[in-house]
């Protein structure tokens, strides 16, 4: 039988069972050093999850086995875990610490929470997710950097991502106003651009048989309705990576995405700090207005 454990965390009595249970067998991390790794990292997961609707993908027998996406929140729920329901799905609300180490211990490895924030369907970031179309890519941190220098060619301040996984997804804090289709609109006109600039570097390619080895700009993925990897997410990856923040003068020194795990967060972040947290709000309504007025004429 699995031993069964309880960690007090604000006032509350959260299980974690089978704590010896190995979840990433290549770094021997089992879900007790999971929840402790995690820990440090919560307040900035949650903070990018908390009133969304959230996919967790959950690896029970660790990143080499089955895993698979859940939607509705697991039965029974606990007190402490709030939910909502969107359409036909009650999805977690990610608002606690509790619910975030009762998600751990269900060995959710991964979360993916909606784009907008529930009640309100507009966007408080514009992301433009860049995806290899090739298992290692030594030039992902290139093609964000030419995404970072348009946008910061037209006005536009930045803030690059690792996915976790092998993609970079370059972030933009908005003021409220812009819409998702506003952006997508936006989106293509930018990604467009720099297929043109970049042939042999960029495509909007959807299907992946049609890419080669081009870097997938998918400026559609960001729309309501969608997930992306939150930041600071860990991934389901051999090496416990995670979805980190970048400074672009980082970006410019080629890092890997694997250089950033759940090993080494909680020291990164105890000194710098929320990178997204810390970028300034971007006012984007005038210059997408301007946009698609010159799109009319």
């Amino acid at each position: 039988m699995a031993a069964k454990y309880s960690l007090q965390i604000e006032g509350f009595e959260v299980p974690l069972s089978n704590p010896d249970k190995l979840l990433w067998p290549e770094l021997g991390l089992t879900k007790a050093d999971y929840v402790k790794l995690l820990l440090p990292v919560a307040p900035y997961l949650i903070r990018y999850c908390q009133n969304r609707y959230l996919t967790t993908i959950r690896y029970p027998d660790g990143v080499h086995g089955e895993s698979f996406y859940q939607k509705n929140c697991p039965q029974p729920t606990p007190e402490f875990v709030n939910t909502a329901f969107h359409g036909e799905h009650e999805y977690v609300l990610l608002n606690n610490l509790p619910t975030l180490i009762w998600l751990a211990n269900l060995a959710s490895l991964e979360f993916h929470p909606s784009l907008h924030t529930i009640g309100d369907e507009l966007p408080e970031q514009w992301i433009i997710d860049l995806d290899p179309s090739i298992p290692v890519e030594p030039r992902i941190m290139e093609a964000a950097a030419l995404v970072g220098q348009l946008l910061h060619s037209l006005g536009i301040d930045s803030v690059p991502k690792t996915s976790g996984a092998t993609g970079v997804q370059v972030v933009i804090k908005l003021q409220r106003g812009p819409t998702f289709a506003q952006l997508k609109s936006f989106g293509l006109f930018v990604a467009q651009y720099l297929c043109q600039q970049s042939p042999n570097l960029f495509t909007i390619e959807r299907l992946k048989k049609d890419r080669g080895t081009r870097i997938y700009i998918d400026y559609a993925q960001h729309d309501i309705g969608r997930t992306i990897a939150a930041a600071y997410t860990p991934r389901a990856t051999p090496y416990a990576t995670i979805s980190m923040p970048l400074t672009w003068e980082e970006v410019s020194h080629n890092p890997s995405p694997r250089d950033f795990t759940l090993l080494n967060a909680a020291a990164r972040l105890s000194q710098i700090g929320d990178l997204l947290e810390q970028a300034p709000v971007q006012h984007l309504t005038e210059t997408l207005q301007a946009f698609q007025t010159q799109l009319r004429n």
